[in-house]
């Protein structure tokens, strides 16, 4: 049917009405699509560039340089050495098996090495790196490198690693470093993400332990392009990380080497402090463990071996081991008496061998006895009955109160670990340990430095430290941090009347000294560096009646782990004291045969500045302390040459 015109016209009318409309929203959507466009290019820009490259672009953490250690004269005891290594990478390797019998040709490997170097690559991600070995020789890195092409997924890399210059020497002050373990991190609220790192070492025992946070540094990054998989394509930028700081500390390396020869293959602990300052000077720990074998993996047969030796290698004696005193805590008694106004300078007491205390003879060293003894003679004669009769004048708390005001039974304050706090007990202190009233028993055999005393190396060296300078000397380790010294503080007075230190010094000296003193063969004759000192026996076996009726045994024809312990402290010059010295041998039998010679030698080193002259030892010794030195294997002074060893 043919349409009217109007129909015609009105048809044309909404056609052009639909089109502007259709064009209308066309126009609209397009306009929004530009905008769009136009906010996402330019206004957030930023925004989309950073969440394409969290797809493409990843940061990895780069590992810092562990902070350097010096001794007091910039020696470097603890330091970073090249490490060439090899790593592996599955998704890259293909055929594993493959690789590394191709890689058996170049890095020597036993069967079982390459069975364990594959079943770690198997448990590990596709993409994360698997150290091939450590520690490579240059002709094995070398090797790799030139072979690259035909070990597809095998990366050569030299990075830094710990070492030890000075080998044991300071291996238990030091301590080691190992790879980070998950015990490590359990043990931590929220570890620095650098520690997660594959190798990565980390502060295990000692003060690299303690001072981990200083050593440690901070991480750099790289960001790297990597594909779907994860693998890296490229690196787009790199930012170093910050080397951890340089710490000094107040050991002196000669000192430190020397102490640990002249103590040898005893079980043993020397410790040197300087009185003006509290700087230790050698802190030694007998026998020595290479540290250098935790850092590279020490194998079982090693660690077994370490672990199953009588003498204890791995425990720091200095600051972990606490013993008896003995004799040495013969000074604390003496003060304490002194000090409470019940004895004086002139006060003595008659030895006859022993004393009758509520029914129980308490026996002196000398079974004949000393007669008549003052404050100095009982030092200079060691007379355990003088302290017997002290101790029951003066009583446990007194005693107790002396001895921690000369530092024992205190903990000090160094970064080390396991500073042992040792015990200087009174009667609330025995109460609340075992729940039992203290006797009068206990009070004497503390008075000679046995029953409940316990202290260390450490804590015997302060002692005697403090007895010599009147002040309370405070040991520290740390001497200055990047370049910037550590503040030394100014020691306060003990606050023990001058007369009183005097008379226990005097006693000492008579040790030393005098015809009849008990350590007088290991005097220093050279009068500039007169020495004083006392020796120390402690029992670690009880003797019965009837042994003694027939006759103690002796050390030597004793099993040695059931010998009593051997110790000696002492310092000097008498009249100006710069070092004090103490000297603990376990199970070396008697304070002046054994310990007193160690402990002289190692002070007058430290007084010399170097080996002693000879015409510091009594005449008849100088030939045996001559061929001694011949034989020691000393490093050299720091003027040419960078560690290793000499003959003295």
């Amino acid at each position: 049917m043919r349409k009217s015109p109007k129909d015609t016209i009105d048809s044309a009318r909404i056609i052009s009405r639909r089109g502007v409309m259709l064009g209308g929203i066309q126009a609209a959507v397009i306009g929004t699509l530009v905008w769009r466009l136009r906010s996402m290019q330019l206004e957030h820009a930023d925004e989309y560039r950073l969440l394409s490259d969290g797809n493409s672009i990843k940061i990895r953490l780069i590992p810092p340089a562990r902070g350097l250690i010096h001794d007091r004269n910039g020696r470097v005891i603890a330091g970073n050495e090249q490490n060439y290594r090899a790593t592996i990478t599955r998704e890259l390797a293909g055929d594993v098996d493959q690789v590394v019998a191709k890689l058996r040709n170049l890095v020597p490997m036993t069967d079982e090495e390459a069975a364990q170097l594959i079943e770690n690559i198997s448990k590990r991600s596709a993409i994360t790196p698997v150290s091939i070995g450590d520690h490579l020789s240059w002709e094995e890195f070398s090797s790799i490198a030139v072979n690259a092409p035909a070990l597809p997924g095998v990366q050569p890399e030299s990075i830094l690693s710990r070492v030890y210059p000075q080998d044991g020497d300071f291996s238990h002050v030091l301590g080691y470093v190992g790879r980070v373990s998950d015990y490590d991190l359990s043990k931590m609220e929220d570890p620095d993400p650098v520690l997660m790192l594959p190798e990565f070492q980390f502060g295990k025992v000692g003060v690299e332990n303690k001072l981990e946070p200083l050593l440690r540094g901070k991480a750099g990054t790289r960001r790297v392009e990597v594909n779907a998989a994860g693998r890296e394509m490229r690196e787009l930028s790199r930012q170093e990380g910050q080397q951890g700081a340089t710490v000094q500390m107040t050991l002196d390396a000669g000192l430190q080497n020397y102490a640990v020869q002249r103590l040898g293959t005893e079980s043993a602990a020397a410790v040197v402090i300087d009185v003006t300052n509290g700087d230790i000077m050698a802190i030694a720990s007998a026998p020595v463990f290479d540290p250098n074998l935790f850092v590279r993996g020490i194998s079982s047969a090693d660690y077994k071996a370490l672990m199953e030796h009588d003498h204890r290698p791995l425990a720091d004696k200095t600051v972990q081991g606490v013993y008896p005193p003995g004799s040495t805590f013969k000074m604390a008694t003496l003060l304490a008496g002194l000090e409470s106004g019940i004895i004086n300078g002139g006060t003595s007491y008659f030895c006859n061998g022993g004393l009758e205390v509520a029914g129980r003879r308490f026996h002196c060293w000398s079974r004949g006895g000393h007669g008549y003894v003052n404050p100095i003679e009982s030092l200079q004669k060691s007379c355990d009955v003088f302290y017997y009769e002290t101790a029951r004048a003066v009583g446990i708390d007194r005693i107790a109160e002396m001895a921690h005001k000369l530092g024992m039974g205190v903990e000090h304050d160094l970064p080390m670990s396991a500073v042992a706090t040792g015990i200087a007990p009174d009667k609330a202190w025995k109460q609340e340990r075992y729940g039992q009233p203290w006797v009068i028993g206990d009070s004497l055999n503390a008075s000679i430095g046995q029953g409940f005393v316990l202290a260390s190396p450490l804590q015997l060296a302060v002692m005697t430290a403090r007895v010599a300078t009147g002040v309370e000397v405070k040991p520290r380790l740390v001497r200055a941090i990047d370049g910037e010294m550590q503040p030394v503080t100014e020691f306060a007075d003990l606050g023990i009347a001058a007369r009183n230190l005097r008379t226990a010094r005097q006693g000492m000296d008579a040790v030393m000294n005098s015809s009849v003193g008990t350590a007088r063969s290991s005097r220093i004759v050279a009068e500039e560096w007169r020495m004083a000192g006392k020796t120390g026996t402690s029992q670690v076996r009880n003797i019965t009646a009837a042994e003694r009726a027939r006759g103690v045994i002796r050390n030597d024809q004793l099993p040695w782990n059931r010998r009593d312990h051997a110790l000696f402290v002492c310092f000097a010059p008498y009249d100006a004291p710069k070092y004090a010295v103490s000297v603990v041998v376990e199970h070396g039998g008697g304070g002046s045969a054994v310990a007193a010679p160690i402990a002289r030698d190692i002070l007058l080193y430290a007084l010399a500045g170097g080996v002693p002259p000879l015409t510091a030892y009594p005449d008849g010794q100088r030939g045996q302390v001559e061929e001694m030195h011949r034989n020691m294997r000393l490093i050299p002074p720091m003027a040419g040459t960078s560690g290793g060893r000499t003959r003295a």
